[in-house]
């Protein structure tokens, strides 16, 4: 039976910058490491909730981005 044994997990916010002259979305994102494996969806928005107040650029999005090994 394989199972992923887990390596790290990353939070992303991704900022809206602006806009470009042909009117697209300037994106900025920002990645906060070490974060728990068990952390929980509510824990993650509290973290991000604070963490995007330390911008002056509207929040578009929050990613959890987790990474493992499989291994039999």
């Amino acid at each position: 039976m394989a199972i992923v044994d887990f390596t790290e997990a990353i939070v992303r916010l991704t900022f809206d910058v602006g806009m470009t002259q042909d009117g697209k979305v300037l994106k900025k994102s920002s990645s906060y490491r070490n974060i728990h494996e068990s952390a929980t969806a509510e824990q993650l928005m509290g973290v991000t909730s604070i963490l995007s107040g330390f911008s002056s650029y509207p929040i578009l999005a929050a990613e959890k981005i987790a990474t493992g090994n499989i291994q039999n």
